[in-house]
């Protein structure tokens, strides 16, 4: 027995993490398994996708956009909707940001924005509230699966994955409070990466929020029902005035679509846990984006920790024609109730009275900053601080480990000498 005893904690580990992670789910005829007759592959979405573009030329277009780094590499389809394309005033609108499939595990987020595009498109008509107005009043832009690396993982039989194709969860991933670890901390689940922006899908999605600017942002989840405002890295929403008008948005949209029973407020408060790192307080605090949401759009509470696709995703007919229809009309209502508190008079303005637009000011990850634009170095500055601050405890811990390396040495050594004595 004792020659085994130096084993025990890595069978622990091992146990716990396949346990987790799921391994067995291919094999254990108990454990839910993709049902292929009401998911599409990555593969057929993307290209279903691609081909409702070619469709709908006037309305729709699309692009591919590359990064990588490390022997890593990522790449993210962007679909664009326009309903005027050759308007040559596209700023006068308001620009609408989303993304779906950022968790490779959340497979019915991505089945949600095939839906919205086939509405925006008009080959499904869904939404009775929605109207010309509106319509040629907003620049959409949707990224239907954000994590394609990951969600081939999931593909490939490890459904509980929801990190990139090198580990690194992506909604842990940005600027503001990167980094910092809860007592519950799982790598498994929340690896942050080994710096803000390391991974290239948020790289790319970065530089989309960039060059788009958008007014209105939201990140599509899976995991419960729910509608997050800022933040998720504490437990408070945003002051002022446009945090109100962002809450009034929510309640509006949990009233009219899911009976008042989704929660309602800052992710952080409410979700359970804190979360660091993540792309909506980014888009809040940094970007200046002035409505960042996060929506969880399904849950099954009483799923086993080891069934994940379960625990995410609706695995009958009903479940998901009622999930993805929902969430569809729930999203051209934010569209329409954004434009109307973001507009002045009916006519929409690029900057909001109650919440200036600044861009992002350049790399803030490397610590330069190209622009003339105070706020936006203000901005740059402040990120660099808090990099700056996480180093520096890091700095701390490792000279304490230091020291008390250093004081058992000495001490051992006295011991000897004693004892040579």
């Amino acid at each position: 027995m004792g020659t085994l005893l130096p084993l025990q904690p890595f069978v622990v580990v091992f146990v716990l993490f396949t346990s987790f992670r799921g391994i067995n789910s291919s094999a254990d005829p108990h454990l839910m398994s993709i049902p292929k007759d009401l998911y599409h592959s990555s593969d057929a979405l993307l290209k279903e996708i691609k081909a409702m573009v070619v469709r709908h030329p006037d309305t729709l277009a699309m692009e591919t956009m590359e990064a990588g780094n490390k022997g890593y590499a990522a790449e993210i389809l962007v679909v664009t909707y326009n309903r005027q394309m050759k308007s040559a005033n596209d700023k006068s609108k308001c620009r609408i940001l989303l993304s779906f499939g950022q968790h490779g595990r959340e497979l019915i987020t991505s089945e949600v924005a095939l839906k919205l595009l086939s509405v925006l498109a008009e080959e499904h008509n869904m939404d009775p509230m929605s109207s010309d107005k509106v319509l040629d009043n907003l620049l959409i832009k949707v990224v239907p699966m954000e994590n394609l690396n990951g969600r081939k993982l999931v593909e490939a039989g490890d459904l509980c994955e929801r990190r990139n194709g090198r580990g690194v969860d992506l909604n842990r991933n940005w600027g503001v409070d990167w980094g910092k670890k809860e007592k519950d901390y799982d790598p498994y689940e929340e690896n942050p990466g080994t710096a803000p922006f390391s991974e290239p899908e948020a790289q790319i999605m970065r530089q989309l929020a960039k060059s788009f600017q958008p007014h209105i942002w939201v990140n599509m989840h899976s995991g419960m029902e729910a509608l997050f405002m800022p933040y998720d890295h504490k437990n408070t929403t945003p002051n002022g005035p446009m945090s109100n008008l962002m809450e009034l948005l929510l309640r509006e949209v949990n009233h009219l679509h899911f009976q008042d029973k989704c929660l309602v407020g800052s992710g952080g408060g409410l979700v359970g846990y804190l979360a660091h790192g993540t792309t909506t307080d980014y888009m809040y605090d940094v970007a200046k984006v002035p409505m960042a949401f996060t929506f969880e759009i399904y849950g099954d509470s009483e799923a086993s920790s080891k069934d994940c696709f379960k625990m995410f995703n609706p695995i009958d007919k009903g479940a998901f024609d009622k999930a993805v229809s929902k969430w569809s009309a729930a999203l051209l209502t934010v569209f329409r109730l954004g434009l109307s508190q973001l507009s002045d008079d009916g006519n929409f303005t690029t900057s909001a009275d109650l919440r200036k637009w600044v861009p992002i000011g350049g790399e803030v990850i490397d610590g330069s900053l190209v622009g003339d634009d105070k706020e936006s170095k203000m901005d740059g500055l402040a990120l660099g601080l808090q990099d700056m601050r996480n180093y520096f405890r890091l700095f701390l811990l490792s000279s304490v480990l230091l020291m008390f390396m250093f004081c058992s040495r000495i001490s051992k050594s006295k011991y000897r000498q004693t004892n040579l004595t």
